[in-house]
C-alpha cells in the first residue's frame, strides 16, 4: 500500500499564526534578555543602596528602602514634580493623538503636494536630532523664535476661548483647549510618528467597504465610527501606547529633568535611580490600565 504524499499539518492555523507571532517578537525579546534585563535589575538594586564611585568601582551601602523615603518625604520637588508630570502629561495625550488622527485622515486624501505634505509632517522627527536638538536648546538661538510662537499662541488662545465662550460651552473644556493651544509646538513635534501610524491603517482600509456604505446610503458620521474607527482600532491602541511612552519620557519631561539633575549635579546615585524606579512603576500602571481598557474596543478584520 502507497504512502500518502500530503500529509496534514500537525498544527492548526490558530497554532501556525501563534509561532509566527512570536517569531515575530523574538528579536525584541532577545534583545531585552541580552541587553535590558541586566541593567534593570542592576538599577533596582542600586535604589535600595547609598551608590557612591571610587577608584576601583561602585560602592554600595544597604539603606534599604532609605531612598524611596527621602525622595518622598523628605525631597522638597520629586512628590509636586511627579504628580504635576503625570497630570500634565496625560492632558496632552488627548490632544496629540486627536491632533494626529486629524492630520493623518487629510493627509489620506488625494491632492497635489500630498508627498510634500506629508515630509513637511514628519519634519519634527528629523529636526530633534542630534546638533538640531543642541540648536533648539540654545536661549540665543531660540529667542525671537519663541517670541513669536508665545506671541501667535497669545492671541490664537484669546480668539478661541472668545469662540467658545460664545458657544456657550463648559469651562473645563474651554481650559483644555486652549491649553492645547498654547502647547501647540509641542502637539506638532510629538505628532509625528503617530501620523505615519495613523495614515498606514487609513490606507489599509479597503475602499469597497466605503463604496458599499454610501450604496446603503450611509453618511460620513456613520462610516466614521462603523468602518474607520473600527478598522484602524488595532493601530490606534499601537498610537495610544506610543504616544504615552513617548510622553512620559521625552527629554522636555520636568520629571525627567530632575532625575538627571539629581544624577549629574547632586551626585546622588541611589536616589535618582530612585526616582527612576517609582516613575517607570507609575507609567507601567498607567499603561496598563490604558491598553486594558481599549483591548475591549480592538476589532481585528480576518
Amino acid at each position: 500500500m502507497s504512502k500518502s504524499v500530503g500529509k496534514k499539518s500537525r498544527f492548526t492555523l490558530e497554532q501556525r499564526r501563534a509561532v509566527a507571532g512570536y517569531l515575530f517578537i523574538a528579536p525584541f525579546i532577545i534583545g531585552f534578555l541580552l541587553f535590558f534585563l541586566g541593567p534593570f535589575i542592576q538599577s533596582i538594586i542600586y535604589s535600595f543602596n547609598d551608590v557612591r564611585i571610587s577608584a576601583t568601582g561602585f560602592i554600595l551601602e544597604n539603606v534599604g528602602f532609605g531612598n524611596y523615603n527621602k525622595i518622598w518625604n523628605v525631597d522638597p520637588d520629586f512628590r509636586r514634580v511627579f504628580f504635576e508630570t503625570i497630570g500634565q502629561t496625560l492632558t496632552s495625550i488627548p490632544a496629540i493623538l486627536i491632533f494626529s488622527f486629524f492630520a493623518a485622515s487629510l493627509l489620506n486624501q488625494s491632492f497635489r503636494g500630498r508627498g510634500l505634505a506629508r515630509v513637511i509632517f514628519f519634519l519634527p522627527v528629523i529636526l530633534s536630532a542630534g546638533i538640531l536638538v543642541r540648536m533648539g536648546q540654545s536661549e540665543v538661538a531660540m529667542t525671537g523664535m519663541n517670541f513669536r510662537a508665545d506671541a501667535f499662541s497669545l492671541e490664537s488662545g484669546m480668539a478661541i476661548r472668545q469662540l467658545l465662550s460664545q458657544l456657550r460651552m463648559p469651562d473645563g473644556f474651554i481650559e483644555y483647549i486652549t491649553s492645547a493651544v498654547d502647547r501647540l509646538p509641542e502637539i506638532i513635534n510629538a505628532s509625528a510618528i503617530p501620523i505615519l501610524i495613523l495614515l498606514a491603517g487609513l490606507q489599509g482600509i479597503p475602499s469597497s467597504l466605503y463604496e458599499a456604505a454610501d450604496i446603503e446610503g450611509a453618511t460620513a458620521w456613520e462610516n466614521f465610527w462603523n468602518i474607520t474607527f473600527v478598522l484602524i482600532s488595532p493601530l490606534f491602541i499601537t498610537t495610544v501606547v506610543y504616544v504615552t511612552v513617548d510622553s512620559f519620557t521625552s527629554e522636555a519631561n520636568p520629571l525627567v529633568v530632575l532625575i538627571g539633575e539629581t544624577f549629574r549635579g547632586k551626585a546622588d546615585y541611589g536616589a535618582s535611580v530612585a526616582m527612576s524606579m517609582l516613575y517607570f512603576a507609575a507609567v507601567a500602571v498607567i499603561l496598563a490600565i490604558v491598553v486594558g481598557i481599549l483591548s475591549k474596543i480592538v476589532f481585528y478584520m480576518e
